[in-house]
Formats: C-alpha cells, structure tokens, sequence
C-alpha cells in the first residue's frame, strides 16, 4: 500500500500494490448478507479497510486505486501520470519524457 494522488478522486489516497489488489478483487461475490450490492463488493470494501485503514464506501473506486496503473511522477508537479505512456501530465499539463 502507497499513498498516492489520485486524478479521478482528486485527493490523495491509499493505492494498492498488485498482491493487494488481487487479495481485495479475489473477494468480490463472497458476501452472504445485505443486498446483493452488498453481497458482491461488502467484503471487497472490508478487506481494502483492514489493508489501507481508509475506509471506502465506492467500491468503483478501489478498482483504479491500483498503483500498476499509474505512471511515474511527473518531473514537473510530482503527481503520477495518469498511465505509463502519458505525454502530458493530466495535473499541470506539462509534457513529460523526451
């Protein structure tokens, strides 16, 4: 787990290493009680809580808080690129790499 600046959030939050991530997404379905929203993401939402201590009610978000997804910091503003190929930065709009 690494805190990192998220565009879509637009804040800073927990983002999950690729272990993580598959130990969360492994527990998509495996609820027994509530609705069947809660059936399907409750135990996701539990178990990224008990790894990052933050407590996520979307569980939409937790699919792109995924730090294999991001690129590098931008050498500018310091936030990660959206994607590893990115041209600009999606913060401060400057062109990265060379």
């Amino acid at each position: 787990m690494k805190t990192m600046w998220c565009w879509r959030c637009r804040a800073d939050v927990p983002m999950l290493d690729e272990d993580e991530y598959r130990q969360v997404i492994s527990l998509r379905g495996t609820g027994a009680d509530g609705t069947l929203e809660e059936k399907i993401f409750g135990p996701v939402l539990k178990e990224y809580e008990r790894i990052t201590g933050f407590s996520e009610i979307n569980p939409n978000a937790i699919f792109h808080h995924r730090i294999s997804d991001f690129g590098a910091p931008c050498e500018f503003c310091g936030k990660p690129l959206r994607t590893a190929w990115d041209k600009v930065c999606g913060e401060c709009k400057k062109p990265v790499g060379g």
